[in-house]
């Protein structure tokens, strides 16, 4: 006959539910002396967070005004591109047209010439 204390299975089976027991317990009392701690540790990542937040936002703000500058940068070369194609499509039609005038101010006076030789001739005859 065997004694039930002698029982390997049983025995071994206390022994783990003591174990967790202890393990347990040993957990409770690690979290009831971490406590005061932890609300310290917790309130340092919130401040942590918030400040992470902030350099963040720092950083879109300098990146929405750098990208602002650029877009109002090429904005100014778009204009001064324009206005120097502008002023030289206006200077090209001015000079087109002084040329213009020239040649019928050349026609005017050959023709004026030539009906002053006509006029001369008439008159000889």
């Amino acid at each position: 006959m065997r004694k039930p204390e002698d029982n390997d299975f049983a025995s071994r089976r206390n022994a783990a539910a003591k174990a967790k027991a202890a393990q347990l317990a040993a957990h409770r009392a690690a979290k009831a002396a971490a406590e005061p701690t932890r609300v310290e540790r917790q309130e340092e990542r919130i401040g942590i967070a918030a400040a992470r937040d902030l350099r963040r936002a720092e950083r879109d703000q300098a990146k929405q005004e750098e990208q602002a500058r650029v877009k109002a940068d090429e904005l100014r070369e778009q204009a001064e591109v324009i206005a120097a194609a502008n002023a030289e499509a206006d200077a090209r039609e001015t000079a087109l047209n002084d040329r213009v005038s020239r040649v019928f101010e050349d026609e005017a006076v050959r023709k004026a010439q030539r009906d002053q030789r006509y006029a001369d001739r008439k008159s000889r005859k």
